[in-house]
């Protein structure tokens, strides 16, 4: 389109939203003070502020696009406000929410180096020192986790994509057409439903296995099952065996579940999101030792690796498998060797073609603390967390229920109805609801919720390097006491 009373000389000043090396540094500077001082005092801050979503709008101002632009320095001074004041800080040592880790310093400033470089890395000649830092990074990943080193694999935003990048894998490897089955526990994140949903195939196509009381499957009836699948003429292609649930953060039998799958051909993914990392440690289980037998694994440096969101990685033994999946060559691409060299072309191992630099946060944190640090920071998570369980089991009115990894599991119940619990059990469960809710809103502690055997029960997971033992001890304190005024309140 022609724009005729536009002077194409005027890009020989500077464009409206570009700025000088020195407006660039006096605010990056003081942007980097701003963040340092709000991290060094993030202890004193509550870990949710507590906000509505009608208080944030209003605070966003006219909700119209701005029809001229303004100052840069005061943009980010009111930005850098907004944020700290009406965030809620998964970097606070009292969050225990969800599975979502403090962000490692060195990673926050790698995110700004990545978004300095900007490159697209989907393709070598496009970011050549970002896909070899990947690829390196990747390299690393499967060393701590025990995974074959050589193996394939790619940078994606979380969990869900790539658990979905190794799904995707594993249903391309098999001929198209047919019954096909793929095998999850009942406690599988809710990613498969996505999975079997974008392949096609529909929620009919996943068999979800029982679990027992440590919220594990049985590799026994996982072979029962997958041999009478085959008997009624179905394909079985992909079985899930998961290290940390979320729920509770239990380890499905990973040993014996590789035996099946070696057995009947099928392939074996591992959704290690969150737990994966835990088999670097000196003590781990057999079953995490066995994460190497897999064919796929899924895991989140977002999670218990420390760094920024986004960052999760898919891992695949045979790098073939994810070229099946995802290579194409559309005309309009033209990335050729160089000097007779092939480098990494990522948009042909996974779904996305631009690519963001997700991978130099996590390759720089683990220049920073190597596996000797991981394993000490892990080691001290899982330490707070069964600390927490001792606390909540000396409290009256608290009932500790689980603690695997570095979860634990528990709820309030008032200790004139502790002998009667199954008779309350509904109201037990209505109030621990609105436990979680005010501790949420009221910022003192972060807690989110499990729900094992229809009890609803408060969940705290430790992946967090600034907690100490103190933040574990205040706990029980201040549930019983939001407790109680919450139970006044409900009960006639």
């Amino acid at each position: 389109m022609n724009s005729p009373h536009i002077d194409a000389r005027a890009r020989e000043s500077l464009a409206p939203i570009d700025m000088s090396g020195d407006t660039f540094r006096a605010l990056g500077h003081r942007l980097v003070d701003e963040i340092a001082t709000e991290l060094d005092r993030i202890r004193e801050l509550p870990v949710s502020p507590g906000s509505k979503p009608s208080d944030v709008r209003s605070l966003l101002g006219d909700p119209h696009i701005p029809e001229s632009g303004a100052d840069p320095g005061q943009i980010l001074s009111d930005a850098t406000a907004l944020l700290f004041q009406n965030s809620t800080f998964n970097g606070h040592p009292r969050f225990f929410g969800y599975i979502t880790a403090s962000a490692a310093p060195i990673g926050i400033l790698g995110d700004l180096l990545a978004s300095a470089i900007n490159p697209n890395a989907g393709a070598w000649i496009l970011s050549p020192a970002a896909t070899e830092i990947e690829l390196q990074t990747i390299r690393w990943m499967a060393e701590l986790t025990g995974f074959p080193s050589d193996t394939g694999g790619i940078f994606v935003s979380g969990g869900n994509m790539a658990n979905m990048v190794c799904f995707l894998a594993a249903r391309a490897k098999v001929p198209v057409g047919g019954d096909l089955r793929c095998y999850a526990s009942a406690e599988t994140h809710t990613w498969i439903e996505k999975a079997v949903d974008i392949a096609g195939l529909g929620a009919d196509a996943i068999c979800r296995l029982a679990i027992d009381d440590d919220e594990r499957v049985s590799a026994n009836e996982l072979r029962d099952q997958i041999a009478a699948d085959k008997a009624a003429g179905k394909t079985p292609f992909l079985v899930v065996a998961t290290a940390g649930t979320t729920n509770t953060g239990a380890v499905d039998p990973i040993a014996g579940i590789a035996d099946v799958c070696r057995d009947h051909n099928v392939w074996l993914h591992i959704d290690g999101a969150y737990g994966a990392p835990v088999a670097a440690l000196p003590g781990a289980s057999p079953d995490l030792r066995a994460i190497g037998r897999a064919d796929s694994l899924a895991i989140d440096p977002h999670k218990w690796l420390y760094a920024p969101l986004e960052a999760g990685c898919a891992l695949v033994r045979d790098r073939a498998d994810l070229k099946r999946a995802y290579s194409h060559h559309p005309h309009y691409y033209h990335f050729d060797e160089i000097d007779g060299e092939a480098g990494t072309n990522f948009h042909e191992l996974g779904p996305q073609n631009s690519r963001g630099f997700r991978a130099l946060k996590v390759w720089l944190a683990m220049k920073q603390v190597g596996r000797a640090g991981y394993i000490e920071m892990i080691e001290q998570d899982i330490a707070l967390t069964r600390a927490l369980f001792d606390a909540v089991r000396r409290e009256p009115e608290l009932e500790a229920h689980t603690c695997e990894l570095s979860i634990a599991t528990f709820r309030y119940v008032p200790s004139d109805i502790r002998s009667r619990a199954e008779e309350f059990s509904d109201y037990l469960n209505q109030l621990n609801e609105a436990l979680v809710t005010a501790l949420q809103v009221e910022g003192e502690v972060f807690v989110s919720n499990a729900v094992i055997r229809g009890r609803f029960l408060m969940r705290a997971c430790i992946v967090n390097f600034r907690t100490t033992i103190d933040d574990v001890n205040a706990v029980p304190q201040i549930v019983t006491r939001v407790g109680k005024r919450i139970d006044a309140r409900m009960r006639p």
